[in-house]
């Protein structure tokens, strides 16, 4: 039988790489569940919501908490994690082994540095102007403009660490960027520019894992991205509605 400690560990360990990363909770508490069945813990307890972890090994067992206070979406560690979990369902991997590749995975910076997610949000902020039916001088100045408003929230992120505020603050640059490009002539029509440029700040995986969790039954979890997400499109609507009252 293996220590109890350390399978609690490996739980709470992949309980904690997922929800960082942005999983749903129903999956991180599954996934927490199947681990510790694998390990000979047949009543495992576990509760995940997007801001901590509980995981007991019995109803009357010890309880463990883990806060969440970050949550940056990774979901190449999301899919390790899958892959580490399957291997100990199947008896690939041992207590711990698997508690070694868990921590190789928890140490991994896996965000991109921020000139490669700028130039995503460039691509992307263009892309989506097309996609909008834009020209392509409408790309050009959603490209320039997404560019801007990203780099900005990225360093209002780090700065202020209060995300709403930072996206906040990120499209009203976007939406600054847009007029006066317009205004110089790159770019045709303003409402095709500023679409495309406010993609990649859209918190489409919170809209996503809000739906999933309360398809799941995660009624607490589900409300509450669900508020975080309505909140971050309220947050970069009101950034670039207030460009307007100065342009």
């Amino acid at each position: 039988m293996p220590d109890q400690a350390t399978v609690e560990k490996v739980c709470m360990m992949a309980g904690k790489i997922m929800l960082v990363s942005g999983a749903e909770t129903h999956r991180v508490e599954d996934t927490m569940d199947r681990i510790a069945k694998a390990f000979g813990v047949e009543h495992a307890q576990s509760h995940a919501t997007p801001t901590g972890i509980h995981f007991s090994a019995g109803m009357t067992e010890v309880n463990n908490f883990l806060r969440i206070s970050k949550r940056p979406t990774d979901l190449h560690k999301i899919d390790e994690v899958n892959q580490i979990s399957r291997q100990i369902s199947a008896g690939k991997l041992d207590l711990q082994a698997a508690y070694k590749q868990l921590k190789a995975v928890d140490k991994k910076h896996g965000v991109y540095a921020a000139w490669i997610q700028i130039l995503a949000a460039v691509l992307a902020s263009g892309s989506f102007a097309i996609m909008f039916q834009g020209t392509w001088m409408d790309f050009l100045a959603a490209a320039i403009a997404g560019g801007i408003g990203f780099s900005v929230m990225l360093v209002m992120d780090q700065l202020l660490e209060i995300r709403f505020l930072a996206e906040f603050i990120g499209s009203f640059f976007i939406g600054i960027s847009a007029f006066l490009l317009i205004y110089y002539g790159i770019g045709h029509e303003i409402d095709k520019v500023i679409i495309g440029s406010v993609m990649p700040l859209v918190p489409g995986l919170h809209i996503t894992n809000a739906v999933r969790d309360l398809m799941a039954g995660h009624l607490v979890s589900g409300i509450s991205k669900g508020i975080e997400a309505t909140l971050t499109a309220f947050a970069i609507g009101a950034g670039v509605a207030l460009t307007f009252t100065f342009m």
